[in-house]
Formats: C-alpha cells, sequence, structure tokens
C-alpha cells in the first residue's frame, strides 16, 4: 500500500517551505483550466437532452458518466478557489467559487471555512469532527454501547458512506450551516444565496427543458459526481498508515505529508480529479494550483512513494474503519473483537 514508511527522513516543515515556490498560479492556464470543465459539463448536459428527446433516455443516459467526471472537476476548481490557487487576486477567486457553487451545489465561502478547518486540524485527534470522515479510535467504539456500535457501523458502511451519503451531503445537508447555525451571518448568506442562485438556475432550465428530462439527466449526474466526489476525500486520509495524533503532539507539518495519501490514479482519472491525488503535497502547501501539483512530483520525486495508493489498492480501505491509538494505523471492525476477546 505504502512504499515508505510514515517516519520518513523528509523534514516535513523544511518541504512546506521549499514548496511555497510553486504557489504561484498562470491566468492563461487557470482560464484554460475553468473553460475545459465547465464548457464540456454543458455540452454533454444539453447532449443527453437531445439524445434523450431524439433516440431515447437509456441511450442518453451513459453521457451521465462524462458530464460527472466533469462535474467532480468543476468541484474541484471551486476547491482550489477556496485556497486561493486559482487566480493571484482572492476577490476573483472567490466569485468564481461563488458562481461555481451552482453547478456544485456547495455553498463557496461557507465550505471555504470549514475546509480551512479541516486543513487546520486533519491528523489531530482532538479536532475530529470537521470537514473529515467520521472516525472513532478503537478504545472510542469499544467503550460504546450496542446501539452507538450499530450507528459507527451503519455509518461507515459503503452503500451508505458512498450512496446515500453523498447525495444527502450535497442535495440536502448543503441547504442549511449545519453545524455552524450560529457562527456567524456569513454561513447564513453564502448558504440561502447559493441556494436561491441554485433555484433560480433549475427554474430557467425546467421551463426550457420540462421537469421530468430535467430531473432524468441531472439526478443522475449528481448522483456519480457526489459519490466520486466523496470517494475521493474519503481516501484521502482513510488509509491504513495514516497520521493521528492527541493535540499534545500533533505537528501540522507531519500531520499534512503523511496523514495525506498519494491516490497515483491512471491519467484520464487523474486529469478529472484536477490532481487532487497528489494530496499529501497538497496538504503540505495547499496554495499550489492543482496542474502544478505534477510538477512537485517531478522536481522531488522523493515524494512520489509517500503514502503511495494504486487504485486497486485503495479499494481495500474501505474495510479499515477504526484508528488503533498503539498501532497507529487504521484497522477493520474485526481489529476490535480480537481485543475483546484477548
Amino acid at each position: 500500500m505504502s512504499t515508505e514508511a510514515p517516519n520518513s527522513p523528509i523534514d516535513a516543515r523544511a518541504f512546506g517551505r521549499t514548496l511555497k515556490r510553486y504557489g504561484v498560479p498562470s491566468l492563461p492556464r487557470s482560464v484554460f483550466e475553468v473553460a475545459v470543465s465547465a464548457g464540456p459539463f454543458a455540452v454533454l448536459w444539453v447532449a443527453m437532452w437531445v439524445a434523450m428527446t431524439t433516440v431515447g433516455y437509456w441511450l442518453a443516459l451513459p453521457l451521465a458518466i462524462p458530464a460527472a467526471g466533469f462535474l467532480v472537476r468543476i468541484f474541484l476548481i471551486q476547491h482550489d478557489c477556496g485556497h486561493g490557487s486559482v487566480f493571484r487576486r482572492q476577490c476573483a477567486n472567490n466569485w468564481l467559487g461563488r458562481c461555481l457553487a451552482v453547478f456544485t451545489l456547495t455553498p463557496y465561502d461557507h465550505w471555504r471555512r470549514t475546509h480551512a478547518l479541516h486543513h487546520a486540524g486533519s491528523g489531530n485527534l482532538d479536532r475530529r469532527g470537521i470537514g473529515d470522515v467520521a472516525t472513532l479510535t478503537l478504545r472510542e467504539y469499544r467503550a460504546l454501547g450496542l446501539w452507538g456500535r450499530l450507528r459507527y457501523r451503519i455509518y461507515r458502511n459503503p452503500l451508505v458512506i458512498f450512496g446515500v451519503g453523498p447525495l444527502f451531503v450535497f442535495v440536502l445537508h448543503n441547504r442549511l450551516p449545519i453545524g455552524f447555525m450560529r457562527a456567524g451571518r456569513m454561513h447564513w448568506v453564502s448558504t440561502m444565496s447559493t441556494n436561491v442562485a441554485i433555484a433560480a438556475a433549475v427554474v430557467v432550465v425546467m421551463l426550457i427543458v420540462g421537469v421530468g428530462p430535467f430531473l432524468m439527466i441531472h439526478l443522475p449526474i449528481v448522483l456519480l459526481a457526489s459519490a466520486a466526489g466523496v470517494w475521493l476525500f474519503y481516501i484521502q486520509h482513510q488509509f491504513e498508515d495514516t497520521h493521528w495524533d492527541p493535540a499534545d503532539r500533533w505537528a501540522h507539518p507531519d500531520a499534512a505529508l503523511h496523514g495525506s495519501s498519494h491516490y497515483d490514479l491512471p491519467v484520464i482519472l487523474r486529469w478529472f480529479a484536477a490532481n487532487v491525488g497528489i494530496h499529501h503535497v497538497h496538504h503540505l502547501s495547499s496554495r499550489i494550483p492543482h496542474y502544478r501539483l505534477p510538477e512537485v512530483l517531478r522536481d522531488h520525486p522523493e515524494l512520489r512513494d509517500i503514502n503511495r495508493l494504486t487504485l486497486w489498492g485503495s479499494l481495500k480501505c474501505v474495510r479499515l474503519t477504526l484508528w488503533d491509538e498503539d498501532a497507529r494505523r487504521l484497522v477493520p471492525f474485526r481489529a476490535a473483537r480480537r481485543v475483546a476477546a484477548a
């Protein structure tokens, strides 16, 4: 799974300083990346509508797969906006992010704040629960009653976390600033203004194509894209040799580099994922534009094998559900049974 031990001799703090020089976006390249993401998505959406009305829905439906891929890419460009890595001026990043929110169903300013908290506390056992996948330690799980264990098992079931969960998060959960209801007006303004913009866009498109065709086209795209997005987010930190520490021993550079994976996907999937699989580098220096992340690996080959996961290897990570504080690795549920029987 990982070809380099978590306790790599690489000085994460020093590397973070070295990588700052890559955090300069190129305006022509950024504009190009936005165009080749949003443009094909719109074309595929219209193509599905035309195909559905001329040759039939079941022949149009396969187009939802590449459309979902482009929607994932749009979300990841919105993600880059939040890190200030699309344009040099943050104002431009913010307005592009707010516009893309209509596509991604994700209120930009609210999400930007929660995602910043994720980066600030990733790998910190005492700051879990904001912008990450809920993960219990082995001891915490064993201390739960029957109902608590059942709820956690349901939550970590692949059909829930990659099926029902993504649709719930993007379609329903994002409509309110859950968890930040009293955190200030920004979260409400961001969420409600995004809701209004989405509603307006949906009404306009429904008036053009009809309610039924809109739902038959857009829902499969959203379902596929949200599931793929949650999977990418999941695999970025949920792997056997990830890195967690209590607050008194936690250090951001080490948690960033060793608690994030290098998801080495096939070229076409890497492109649709906007290089977000190079996540250990992204967490170490989040202002690097996604199109410059491969440049970092070319210049610093010692980073390539840190927490490297292949597509096939990543599938085995689904069974890893609990953090073993003694072994310092993620383990499956059966590890709790072994400990109980000892």
